[in-house]
């Protein structure tokens, strides 16, 4: 089979590649803007005909859409979420290689959901900001393009290579910074949000399921069980072998808050800097997990605990 891999240099599609690589029957191709991409080509302003005749030229089976932009205003976000989605779509269209499309969407896309709820595929879509926005058009584009094509929508993935400035990433440095400064308390805040971490790797076991599988429309990528922040920072230290006590002070909801270092590295006495958690989700975020397991045969194999591990390990690496 071979595969197109579109974003291997990213967070997600570094563990695509690695997991469609281990493959025999897999023959991977990687586009991408860097320079360690098998074909240097950027989405955001290359054209359909350009595409297309790489397509022809390449013939994959499949394709993977792993690329995309968590950071910026509304327009940078359109350009690199929906825009070079628009460009695969209609590359795809035009080519004559017939191949498949694995477009990797977020739960962004549903936005605030009722505490205690499950979010099935079926929910109607309401996102909280422009990246929900973004990412929600993007997949309108692929279910309507008539093409062969499933969304993984992915709900909140952890694990090595957690960006340093994600909500956990961030507490993985905070952690650091306590340990290093032999501080024995760490003051957060926000911890009461919940999300349904899913492990970055079980995400490329699902990608890898999917490209295999005659699956269309909407999938659901996640745990099916929310977590608390305060549950995952319990865990976090944990792990890290941190003795200190964990202060959770008060703050808005839905808003992680961690002090800001100071000229030495040390938290400084000035109110902490807040932080919106970034999805626009709200309070709370839960997958249905069931249409995964029925269509792809796949189920989440790595504990939220072994996650963080990995994660503080590589914190730890700067200590």
């Amino acid at each position: 089979m071979r595969v197109l891999l579109i974003g291997a240099n990213g967070y997600l599609g570094r563990y695509v590649a690695d997991r469609l690589l281990a493959d025999p029957a897999v023959q991977l191709t990687a586009l991408g803007r860097g320079d360690d991409a098998d074909v240097r080509f950027d989405l955001a302003t290359g054209s359909p005909g350009a595409l297309t005749r790489f397509l022809d030229a390449v013939h994959p089976g499949v394709v993977v859409n792993c690329a995309g932009a968590t950071r910026g205003g509304a327009r940078e976000l359109t350009r690199h979420n929906t825009v070079a989605v628009a460009t695969i779509c209609e590359s795809l269209r035009r080519s004559g290689c017939g191949a498949r499309l694995v477009h990797l969407g977020c739960a962004s896309e549903y936005g605030p959901s009722q505490p205690g709820s499950s979010t099935a595929e079926d929910a109607v879509p309401r996102p909280g900001g422009p990246y929900g926005v973004s990412k929600l058009a993007a997949t309108e584009l692929v279910l309507g393009s008539g093409l062969d094509a499933v969304v993984l929508r992915v709900f909140s993935p952890v694990g090595p290579g957690t960006p340093a400035g994600s909500p956990l990433g961030r507490l993985a440095e905070a952690m650091r910074r306590a340990m290093q400064s032999g501080d024995n308390e760490l003051k957060l805040g926000g911890l009461g949000v919940q999300r349904d971490f899913v492990d970055v790797r079980d995400v490329a076991r699902a990608v890898h399921a999917a490209s295999l599988s005659a699956a269309q429309g909407v999938v659901n990528i996640g745990t099916g069980r929310a977590v608390r922040l305060r549950e995952a920072a319990a865990v976090l230290a944990r792990v890290a072998g941190f003795g200190g006590s964990l202060h959770e002070l008060d703050s808005p909801p839905a808003r992680l808050v961690i002090p800001g270092p100071g000229p030495e590295g040390h938290p400084v006495g000035s109110p902490p800097a807040t932080y919106p958690y970034p999805d626009g989700c709200g309070t709370w975020q839960q997958a249905d997990v069931r249409t995964a397991r029925d269509r792809l045969g796949w189920r989440p194999r790595i504990g939220l605990e072994e996650s963080l591990a990995d994660i503080w390990m590589e914190a730890a690496c700067r200590i």
